[in-house]
């Protein structure tokens, strides 16, 4: 027998409510098969992976069935399986009688429903719905800033079954990509289902810029994990292109320091990414305390002078920073 006789195996999540009793969770198990001569029957088993108890159920074909309808496609439904929230079972599909190499098998995670969230930008709030299940543990929802691991940003918050409201308002200070939403049962090792609300906006990273006087030290230090390159540039003026500075890029990967950098308002940051630039001018931008400077300065390691007067009449040239091969000393941490 082909194994191409067994076609699909589906498996969804129902609820089943009979006053009084209550709600309980099921599994709908279906399956879409090729009719077989030899084949008399099929059989469905459903195992915990945590507890290894398994449950089969089993269907008939009948023998009229199998004499008139060979080669037709055919539908099976079995009875429901009793299932809980967060169970992990592993479902197996064969053959009656079974045939060798003739199986169909599926992981699958038991999910109450999603919990769905909006963001109120003007509050900067998160309200989260919790799923109601009834006869399900209690909630954890939180809000975790995902870099390798998720990490807490805030107290998680339990939503316990009889709360009247099962909305809860998660303040945040800042709209980052890597800011995200879990939700999890209170059950060991329940999986934890996560949406990042921000994930596609990358504006606030940009301004994580520091600079420290004593040392005319600038750095930048990512909030979020960022795969892309920052350079220093020079923008002639208001709107112009920032034209990069010779080995000055480095790897967005974590925090990027240049020493000894002058405060020149047409000195910037250019931060480049798969999804575009941005560029940051933070001493035009009134970010840091700008000290009265030389029209034009150094931006090298060990080097500050004035670049020469324009010859002649004229309008002043626009001033351009002198970079020299020192630059390439300058140091990651």
């Amino acid at each position: 027998v082909s194994p191409s006789i067994l076609e699909a195996l589906t498996l969804s999540t129902a609820m089943k409510c009979a006053p009084p009793d209550g709600c309980s969770l099921l599994l709908r198990v279906q399956a879409s098969l090729v009719l077989h001569e030899s084949l008399r029957g099929l059989e469905a088993c459903s195992m915990n992976l945590d507890t290894q108890e398994t449950q089969c159920q089993s269907v008939r074909v009948s023998r009229a069935s199998r004499r008139r309808q060979v080669g037709w496609q055919l539908q099976v439904h079995f009875d429901c399986f009793e299932v809980s929230v967060a169970q992990t079972l592993y479902v197996t599909l064969r053959t009656v009688p079974h045939f060798c190499g003739v199986q169909l098998d599926q992981q699958y995670h038991v999910e109450a429903g999603k919990f769905s969230y909006w963001a109120d930008r003007s509050r900067k709030v998160i309200l989260v719905q919790v799923p109601e299940v009834p006869g399900a543990p209690d909630y954890y929802v939180r809000l975790c800033l995902k870099w390798f691991t998720c990490n807490d940003v805030g107290v998680p918050v339990r939503v316990t079954m009889n709360r009247m409201s099962r909305t809860v308002s998660l303040p945040y200070s800042q709209e980052l990509p890597c800011l995200c939403l879990e939700g999890w049962f209170a059950t060991p090792d329940a999986v934890r289902m996560q949406a990042c609300p921000f994930e596609d906006e990358t504006e606030a990273l940009w301004d994580a810029i520091r600079y420290h006087p004593g040392d005319r030290a600038l750095s930048w230090e990512p909030a979020c994990p960022v795969r892309g390159h920052v350079s220093l540039c020079w923008r002639p003026g208001p709107g112009a292109l920032c034209h990069n500075l010779e080995h000055s890029g480095r790897p967005a990967h974590g925090r990027v320091q240049y020493p000894l950098v002058d405060t020149q308002p047409r000195l910037c940051l250019k931060f480049s990414t798969s999804r575009g630039s941005w560029v940051r001018c933070p001493f035009q931008e009134g970010h840091f305390q700008v000290p009265p400077i030389s029209r034009c300065t150094c931006v090298t390691k060990g080097r500050r002078g004035r670049l020469p007067a324009a010859q002649g009449p004229g309008p002043r040239p626009s001033p351009q920073p002198q970079v020299t091969s020192l630059t390439s000393q300058w140091p990651l941490w």
